[in-house]
Parts: structure tokens; C-alpha cells; sequence
């Protein structure tokens, strides 16, 4: 095939409050491109998906989403600093952790969605 993909956006539920997600996903640093109907376009530098207005349980129990940070110990020290898992009922936060594939935090937002956020590859 001589056509190349350029780039991957993903679909993510929101979870049961729409503007909630948009507030957690302005707190991990995305800020909406684009907003109508039910759905936002949310990009943080490289990172990009669109927001779906869904409660999507059984979608977001099977959904995990990676991006890489340039400084994974310093977004996860500015995550610490915002205690999301007080402030977002449900968020939950583990701090950088080795694994055979990279370093990386996980967060699980308002939706149940899995995220995985790594060290950028130098």
C-alpha cells in the first residue's frame, strides 16, 4: 500500500457528566480544539481524541487510551498537586511505575476508562 496513516483519534466516553470530563481533561492539560453536539475534540500537544457524551460502562470497562508526556515524573508530580481523586468522585491516579514496555502512570477517569501515560520515548 503506497497511502500511509498520519494519525490516530480515538472515541472516549465521558462517563455520566459531560462537563465534569471536560473539567478533569482540562486538569490533565487538554483543552478542547472544537465542541458541538455531545462531543470535543480535546488535544494536549501530539495527543488528541474526541469526547463522546456517553456513559458508555460497558465500552469504557474494556477502553484503555495511552499518551506520552515529555517529563513523566513532573506531570505526575503536577497531577499529585491537583488531587484529582478528591476533587473527581471516582478518578483514581497510580504514580509512575516500571513495566517491561516503559514507565508510565495510569488514570482512570469519570467513565471508567484506562489511561496510560508514559514516559516519552527519547
Amino acid at each position: 500500500m503506497t497511502v500511509r496513516a498520519t494519525s490516530l483519534y480515538p472515541f472516549a466516553p465521558s462517563g455520566p457528566d459531560f462537563a465534569q470530563a471536560l473539567a478533569l481533561f482540562a486538569e490533565l492539560g487538554f483543552a478542547p480544539e472544537w465542541q458541538e453536539g455531545g462531543y470535543a475534540g480535546l488535544r494536549f500537544g501530539g495527543a488528541y481524541f474526541i469526547l463522546q457524551e456517553h456513559s458508555g460502562a460497558q465500552w469504557a470497562a474494556q477502553q484503555m487510551i495511552v499518551y506520552e508526556v515529555e517529563d513523566l515524573e513532573a506531570y505526575a508530580a503536577a497531577l499529585a498537586q491537583k488531587q484529582l481523586p478528591e476533587r473527581f468522585p471516582g478518578v483514581q491516579l497510580r504514580a509512575p511505575t516500571d513495566f517491561p514496555w516503559g514507565r508510565e502512570l495510569h488514570l482512570i477517569d469519570l467513565a471508567g476508562v484506562c489511561w496510560h501515560v508514559r514516559q516519552a520515548r527519547r
